[in-house]
């Protein structure tokens, strides 16, 4: 048995934020409490000053394995995601190969269960993510797929992509896309304006992103699938979801907004080049608030990282060169108490509800929540104390556009299936 005392007890599942004792007894909570007397035998875990919630959930993860773990594996990613408090983490199937088999799902779940979190996959919507034919989405779901999704790569064909909708929503799970029209994109990474005029070169688009939210949203309300839209960059994305559920109640649409597109500007690319590279773009300062605003008022009802590991290599190269993408798993709670908890623009049950208890949902977990007979995933952290996010983490990459920034929230334990799978009891940094 685990018992963890005095804590401040957040559970987005009801809403509720108290102060008491949690006592885990296995992989369930057995009892929360204002006290509870401690067991004969059971392990003390002193949580004054800290916030216990719910294990977070990130169902947007590349963990680069199989095909390019000089980058990342699913151990490292797992690592990595315990460290910042991540118990379930949900893989894309953006690998080498692709995962569109039986096979590869039940390799992603081999290698997970050696991690101590929880590893989800996504199964890939077309075969190779080539945009030409489906995969067997029932077979992949009976593997155990959790989802569909070609991250990385946009579904351009229409019909293909209404066909795939038709499939989830008839087996239950949902479709995420990458939404980036890439008629309206050259040298992708680099908003098109401000950054794109700075290095003399054509970026990305808005409406890159904009004509595909577009056309999903009309596709997904034809069809009443679970859709998520990933990594939403634009002011007119967000308007457009809202807008959707304006006039369609009900529809299941979702919107996951990343730490960096909440966090940071184009600016940050024209200041640090390739390490602030990623797809989409960072935008404008426009852009990153009409985000906290959908985030504010629920349009936006994810947060998700979108790590992104690549070598310190591939990031040196030229910018129309070097890889898209950044880590964020380490960081993503901190930045999310720094840029929206600190400022007011929500709670912290508001921000544990759209990184744990939402995204569980989506993905029909039985997690993301705190309560009696409940799992036993629980991050405790100190959402008062500051830290410099240094230049060593738990990845194999070291890709971070926060490095060198102080944050605030420091993940002190996380405990998975009522096992503590890491504890930082000295060192406030990565």
């Amino acid at each position: 048995m685990l018992l963890i005392q005095n804590v401040t007890v957040i559970d987005p599942g009801s809403g509720t934020q108290t102060l008491g004792d949690i006592l885990i007894a296995g992989d369930k909570i057995q009892k929360i409490a204002p006290v509870i007397e401690p067991p004969a035998g059971a392990e003390i875990l002193d949580g004054s000053g800290l916030c216990a919630g719910p294990g977070l959930v990130d169902v947007h993860v590349h963990f680069r394995d199989p095909g390019l773990t000089y980058k990342e594996d699913i151990l490292t990613g797992a690592a990595a995601a315990a460290a910042g408090g991540f118990t379930t983490v949900v893989i894309m199937g953006h690998t080498e190969p692709a995962n569109h088999t039986v096979g590869s799902v039940r390799y992603f779940q081999n290698k997970g269960r050696e991690t101590g979190i929880h590893v989800e996959t996504c199964g890939t919507v077309t075969v190779g993510m080539q945009g030409k034919k489906l995969t067997d989405m029932s077979e992949l779901k009976e593997a155990g797929a959790v989802g569909f999704t070609d991250d990385g790569v946009p579904l351009m064909d229409e019909e293909l992509t209404l066909a795939a909708m038709e499939k989830t929503a008839r087996l239950h799970v949902p479709i995420s896309f990458h939404e980036e029209n890439p008629a309206y994109i050259a040298n992708n990474g680099v908003n098109r304006g401000k950054a794109s005029d700075h290095f003399g070169i054509d970026g990305s688009d808005r409406q890159a992103e904009i004509s595909m939210i577009e056309r999903d949203i009309g596709l997904a309300v034809q069809t009443g699938c679970c859709m998520d839209v990933q990594h939403i960059s634009t002011k007119e994305g967000v308007d457009l979801i809202r807008r959707a559920r304006q006039e369609h109640p009900g529809i299941d649409v979702h919107a996951e907004a990343t730490p960096h597109h909440i966090a940071l500007t184009e600016d940050a690319v024209i200041e640090h080049g390739p390490l602030e590279k990623m797809n989409p773009p960072l935008r404008t300062t426009m852009d990153r608030l009409a985000i906290v605003e959908g985030l504010v008022d629920g349009t936006i009802d994810l947060i998700a990282t979108d790590h992104a590991p690549h070598s310190v290599e591939e990031k040196a190269k030229p910018l129309t060169e070097a890889p898209s993408g950044i880590i964020g798993l380490e960081t993503a709670l901190a930045v999310c108490i720094t840029e929206l908890v600190e400022p007011h623009y929500l709670s912290l049950c508001q921000l544990m509800e759209k990184m744990a208890y939402n995204p569980a949902r989506m993905y029909h977990l039985d997690r993301g929540y705190l309560a009696e007979g409940g799992p036993a995933d629980v991050v405790l952290f100190d959402p008062a104390e500051s830290f410099v996010v240094g230049e060593h983490f738990h990845s194999k990459a070291v890709n971070s556009p926060f490095i060198g920034q102080e944050l605030k929230g420091v993940v002190r334990y996380t405990i998975c299936d009522g096992k503590i799978v890491y504890e930082n009891l000295t060192d406030p940094g990565i």
